[in-house]
């Protein structure tokens, strides 16, 4: 029996943890509440455009937290009480942890950023200005639950004991029954609520999230904000243990041994006359968003639709077999694999997934090589990851969304023309060299133009979506040419080698709108060319090397192409690619495609959906026609060895294995020579 002697505060707490203790239900309940009420007010902060919290999401919510919090039945009425208080000062400061983060990087924090935690810290002596008053409100249950947690651990196994000290205990097989039917009740119930609705999402509207992984805030829209560190949970454990693949020593010595010959094969390339020929220029990379090689040189209704781009290839290095190599991460696999060099994964996108590994990065060599490097794109900085991600690839500066002013808003976000202004504001007072990166977005999916800016006169393109790609086309196309002109009178035309080229394809399906756009009906070989084919110019100083450029080449050609004519030697890099632009060009070069399909220029070889070779499908291009299929057969096995290679260096962060074998091996050389002195 409890003392009337204890002092009050006491014997509150006291009579409180008995009423819990009798009621086993009130304490769960509570704790719900509690919860429910943090993640509205969750929602409420972080105030994302048209993710408000709906009774739906609540729903969802209701059943991230029973399964948050069921397994606390099965402990006895102290233990239980101390987890649920345990949960919720966790949950509170996830929560918190979140707002922050989003503020800055307008996105949730997940498991890969917690690992990286100098990003977080990157926040430095802005984290004041993102601290609210309102955030506090998450911890207002503090004020009581924290005291009572002291007491419980001080004084509330004692108070039990004596309060209890009369009544009949249950046998113990009748508690554990009851508790096991509690909490597989709590757990059924719980599963029900979040599966049953994010399964309809999956079904309906929210098509392609989990699969495409581009977003966090996009994952959080479906699973509420417990359900997405649930899944950030599973993910990070899916991908790293259940369904990571060891490699072997044996195979990452085959996979050193072919990642350094192509390392020795541009080695020997440095012997060309243009290896360091612009050694000290600055870089602008621009990266088109879905901008395709078709529309160069073409007019539509008497108008041409890249005029500025047509002038800029008589004086710049055209690459017209130029191939992207992107898969499902679409944008960040063109990123990834022009700055890297490397292939990306079959599924899922190489930001996302393996953002904390180590490449060798343009940016970074660039970067060790004493210029300042920037990446401007006018979006959400957490979108596909980039924040983590660019961090990694040790860019000075990020420019995201939140560094422009939003003048021009066209499409997504921020038009092209704005962007390169505002971009270019920032570039010009930059110290060089330098390197900038800048990703457009006004041509992106569904390419909606505001009237004005609608110069075309489409015919009987006019209102389809060939149509409305063309006018976004055309567009970019001007901003470029604006670009070009502030380059000019900003003085970094004669000393700054400009590279462009398309991302990715512009997702239009209906191959009748591009066969009446060219006026022909074409094959699969020509459709899965043009699909595939992007646009890739290179401007060098004083209009040098100038012309259109036949060979074959792909994204992850880039960087090798760029380091060549700035004479960063790439020979003891892990990179895939080799130099484009070279005084004789590269002979035997082949682009392989993540889906299996390649081609040498001669040859275009499409994969089967069973991936056995001999089902697929082998094409003479100068022909225009199938041929045998052993014309691409000794190609279709070093196409497989370039994705296998590049799998198992990606997935396994063997470039930061190897750099640690060469660095013990060169330790035990040079002790080894001391000793032989």
């Amino acid at each position: 029996m409890l003392s009337n002697h204890q002092k009050p505060l006491r014997r509150s707490m006291s009579m409180m943890l008995v009423w819990l203790e009798r009621y086993k239900a009130i304490d769960l309940l509570l704790f719900t509440a509690a919860l429910l009420a943090k993640v509205y007010l969750f929602s409420d902060i972080l105030h994302v455009k048209n993710m408000k919290m709906t009774s739906t999401d609540a729903i969802i919510e209701l059943g991230a937290i029973m399964l948050f919090s069921f397994w606390t039945v099965w402990l006895p009425a102290r233990g239980r009480i101390l987890s649920l208080i345990g949960l919720n000062m966790l949950a509170s400061f996830v929560l918190y942890a979140d707002i922050i983060y989003y503020r800055y990087f307008q996105d949730l924090i997940s498991i890969p950023v917690l690992l990286q935690f100098s990003q977080v810290d990157s926040l430095g002596e802005s984290i004041g200005t993102l601290l609210h008053v309102k955030d506090f409100l998450l911890f207002l249950d503090w004020i009581v639950i924290v005291p009572f947690a002291i007491y419980m651990l001080m004084r509330g196994k004692r108070d039990l004991r004596l309060a209890n000290e009369y009544r009949r205990i249950s046998p113990v097989w009748q508690k554990a029954l009851v508790r096991i039917v509690m909490s597989a009740a709590i757990f059924g119930i719980g599963a029900s609520l979040v599966f049953t609705n994010v399964n309809e999402a999956k079904r309906t509207w929210g098509q392609g999230i989990f699969e495409g992984n581009w977003w966090n805030l996009s994952i959080y829209n479906v699973t509420g904000a417990l359900g997405f560190h649930g899944y950030d949970a599973y993910r990070y454990v899916k991908r790293n243990w259940l369904d990571a693949e060891t490699v072997s020593a044996e195979q990452a010595s085959e996979t050193k041994s072919w990642i350094e010959a192509r390392g020795a094969l541009r080695g020997a390339l440095e012997q060309d006359k243009l290896f360091g020929a612009y050694t000290g220029s600055n870089v602008l990379m621009i990266q088109l968003e879905a901008f395709q090689n078709f529309m160069i040189n073409k007019s539509i209704g008497g108008q041409e639709i890249t005029p500025h781009l047509n002038g800029l290839i008589k004086q710049s290095a055209y690459f017209s077999q130029f191939y992207h190599q992107t898969a499902q991460g679409r944008t960040s696999d063109a990123d990834f694999t022009a700055n890297c060099s490397m292939q990306p994964v079959p599924n899922g996108s190489v930001f996302i997934q393996y953002a904390p590994n180590e490449f060798d990065c343009m940016s970074s060599t660039l970067k060790t090589s004493g210029y300042g490097t920037s990446v401007f794109h006018a979006y959400e900085g957490g979108f596909w990851n980039r924040n983590t991600m660019y961090h990694n690839m040790q860019y000075d500066q990020f420019y995201s969304l939140k560094h422009f002013t939003l003048d021009e808003k066209i499409g997504w976000a921020l038009g092209d023309k704005s962007f390169f202004r505002q971009s270019m504001d920032v570039i010009s007072d930059q110290k060089q060299p330098f390197y900038s990166f800048l990703i457009t977005l006004s041509s992106h999916y569904p390419f909606t133009m505001p009237k004005a800016e609608q110069q075309l006169s489409l015919g009987e393109l006019d209102g389809t979506i060939m149509g409305d790609y063309l006018q976004s086309i055309h567009y970019v196309d001007a901003a470029l040419g604006e670009l070009i002109e502030r380059m000019k009178a900003e003085g970094l035309w004669d000393n700054t080698i400009l590279a462009m080229y398309g991302d990715h394809d512009n997702s239009i399906k209906d191959w009748s709108l591009l066969e009446t756009f060219l006026g022909k009906p074409l094959n699969e070989m020509e459709r899965q060319m043009m699909l595939k084919q992007v646009p890739l110019l290179v401007h060098l100083p004083g209009d040098e090397h100038a012309g259109t450029y036949s060979g074959v080449g792909g994204q992850l050609d880039v960087t090798p192409t760029i380091m060549h004519l700035l004479g960063m030697s790439t020979a003891d890099q892990y990179l895939i690619g080799t130099p484009l632009l070279t005084e004789l060009p590269l002979q035997g070069k082949l682009v392989v495609q993540r889906n299996g399909s390649f081609t040498d220029g001669s040859v275009y070889y499409l994969p089967s959906s069973d991936g056995i070779m001999d089902n697929g499908a082998c094409w003479s291009i100068p022909s225009q026609a199938l041929t045998d299929m052993n014309a691409c057969a000794a190609a279709a096995e070093n196409a497989r060895t370039e994705l296998t290679v590049s799998d198992q260096i990606v997935m396994n962060n063997l470039i930061e294995h190897f750099k640690e074998q060469s660095a013990t091996e060169a330790r035990a050389g040079s002790q080894l020579e001391t000793a032989a002195k």
